[in-house]
């Protein structure tokens, strides 16, 4: 959903006036973590957006469901898992350049899941140490608020990419005490 005044966004709280103007979409960013191994789960995207990079298991928020639906369904599509209980952790906002429409992204963790993990059509899923990602195969600013997620704190970024969506012209992040807005 592109709207400028969808009810469940939240960036409003955190963006300028400038940013506020622009229409934004919802997203969700699931992160399945095995604790006891310290471990997360990422999976290598095969096509789409994002094509050939490691990240979280995510995707649009449909219409009707709230963003916590949103990132459950997610992950259950992308890697057979079924979230029972899951945190949420950050909230990131994206920037391009030469798009209209801002990247307003709810980041969870999920310390319980049901279901085996399964490769789907999107994502090959894949376990990794939690302080061994392979950051030179994700997104450019994961390697900057990831530390966050592995202190246990909540964050805000903002983050600003060339048309080359690689490229990241600005950036703005910071540790929040919470994420309810």
């Amino acid at each position: 959903m592109i709207n400028t005044v969808d009810t469940r966004s939240v960036a409003r709280h955190v963006e300028d006036t400038e940013h506020q103007a622009m229409p934004h979409r919802l997203y969700t960013l699931i992160f399945p973590m095995d604790n006891a191994r310290s471990r997360v789960l990422l999976g290598m995207k095969k096509r789409g957006f994002g094509c050939n990079k490691y990240n979280g298991f995510g995707g649009k928020v449909e219409a009707g469901e709230t963003i916590d639906e949103g990132a459950i369904r997610e992950l259950n599509e992308e890697s057979g898992l079924l979230a029972t209980k899951i945190d949420k952790q950050g909230l990131l906002l994206f920037y391009f350049e030469d798009n209209p429409v801002a990247m307003e992204v709810h980041v969870y963790l999920a310390s319980e899941y049901t279901s085996d993990v399964v490769e789907t059509d999107e994502m090959r899923p894949e376990w990794f140490g939690i302080h061994k990602l392979p950051f030179a195969q994700m997104w450019a600013d994961d390697e900057r608020w990831w530390p966050h997620v592995l202190r246990g704190e909540k964050f805000v970024g903002r983050f600003w990419f060339k048309a080359d969506q690689v490229t990241i012209t600005r950036e703005e992040l910071s540790r929040v005490e919470s994420l309810s807005f």
